[in-house]
């Protein structure tokens, strides 16, 4: 249990309780009434009002004619996002869930795949590969960086027997967004499977015209839905390697999934959670009202603002700029400060809630999520917070600077004259 002054005042969950409360040395600001809550994790992430709003209808039967329309209309504009002409499947998953599914219907026992990771979910298709009984070879980029094109195609060149290779777009647990158009070249003409699970909906992402072959994702990240759905998008050569390899897993099957959804009237394999998939369909009229070109170029601005600020506090990101890491902003804990100080005090101060490292990063890095319903306020209030929390736990900190910072950019944005 924490104790000390900033306990007494601040009570902490379990989950946020330190082992080191004597950092937080000083006296707690005093606060009248409530807290508003701000999340910037990345992920699950803020609804917009129109997704809160679809929660509270009546819920439907998923056989019925009002349900079937609701869902034909979701696989349509899910493939506007995926920009493709091919199969989206929906799953009642997480964003795993999507990606087991993936090296379960292309892949059998003892097949040799190539995993390309730069972090805590890379390293997510190489669990699930083993676990699915593959000879996984790994290639790893540093953490923090992109997953690395000439390494990628070395490892690829070396092993003519490996028809799949498996990499993530967006890796949320660094920040670093890795260059598909790139990971398609340096894959030759292997499968390549890529995971967007935190991108999709954020950064801009053609699959058809880049050549990737099955795009996985999830809803709760730049899709602004609640947790539960998984996405997988295929094109035509997925789907036949799918069906050729036949089913090894009842409830990801692609093919199962597939009769259910081209059959007139659509129906759905198994039970859809049907309120989250009316979430959705108001999530992507909301994508669609702003229109993809708007969404990214949010994002892009977004990201510059975040970034910009945690420089100007005198922080040092994670990895080097990048114009597309637009989706979380991961910064190095300073030394002399305990690394799950800064995530703490920011929910026990402020109820801004912000993640910390994942894997070997546990403890030693700072993450704050911007994709989805996020705008300018959102980022301007989490860095002036920043600048706070990083003050009481000792370091310098010139007041002010990471905001102004964050305007700058912001300011560019607005005169279209952005770097």
């Amino acid at each position: 249990m924490a104790s000390g002054p900033l306990a007494k005042e601040h009570p902490l969950s379990p989950e946020t309780q330190l082992e080191t409360p004597a950092a937080w040395a000083g006296p707690a600001p005093q606060t009248v009434g409530a807290l508003k809550r701000l999340l910037m994790v990345p992920g699950p992430t803020p609804l917009p009002p129109e997704v809160i709003e679809a929660a509270a209808r009546p819920i439907m039967y998923a056989r019925t004619p009002q349900f079937v329309e609701i869902w034909e209309d979701v696989v349509a504009r899910l493939r506007r996002v995926f920009q493709t002409e091919g199969e989206v499947l929906v799953f009642a998953s997480s964003g795993s869930g999507a990606m087991a599914s993936a090296a379960v219907n292309l892949t059998q026992p003892g097949d040799r795949v190539v995993v390309a990771s730069c972090g805590h979910f890379g390293n997510r298709w190489k669990a699930i590969g083993e676990d699915l009984g593959l000879d996984v070879v790994y290639v790893e980029s540093e953490w923090g960086r992109p997953i690395d094109p000439a390494t990628l195609a070395r490892a690829v060149a070396d092993e003519p027997s490996v028809e799949v290779v498996f990499v993530t777009q967006s890796e949320t647990s660094t920040g670093a967004v890795s260059d598909l158009p790139a990971l398609r070249a340096a894959a030759g003409d292997r499968m390549l499977v890529a995971d967007a699970v935190s991108g999709l909906g954020v950064v801009d992402l053609p699959m058809d015209r880049w050549g990737i072959d099955v795009v996985v994702s999830g809803s709760q990240k730049g899709l602004m839905t609640p947790p539960g759905l998984g996405f997988v998008a295929a094109n035509e050569r997925a789907i036949e390697r799918s069906a050729s390899l036949g089913a090894r897993d009842f409830y990801l099957d692609w093919e199962r999934a597939r009769k259910g959804q081209n059959s007139s009237p659509p129906r759905t394999a198994f039970t859809p959670p049907v309120t989250l998939v009316v979430q959705l369909q108001a999530a992507l009229s909301v994508v669609e009202g702003e229109g993809l070109p708007a969404v990214f170029e949010r994002h892009r601005v977004l990201g510059r603002m975040c970034r910009a600020g945690v420089a100007a506090a005198g922080l040092e990101l994670l990895g080097p700029e990048n114009p597309e890491a637009n989706v979380v902003t991961a910064f190095r804990v300073p030394d002399g400060v305990d690394g799950k100080a800064i995530p703490a005090l920011m929910r026990a101060r402020f109820a801004i809630s912000m993640a910390g490292g994942q894997g070997k990063l546990s403890g030693k890095i700072g993450r704050l999520g911007h994709c989805g319903y996020y705008s300018y306020h959102d980022i301007i209030a989490a860095l002036g917070a920043l600048e706070l929390v990083l003050r009481e736990l000792g370091r310098p900190v010139e007041l002010g600077s990471a905001v102004t910072a964050a305007q700058g950019v912001m300011a560019e944005a607005q005169e279209g004259v952005l770097r």
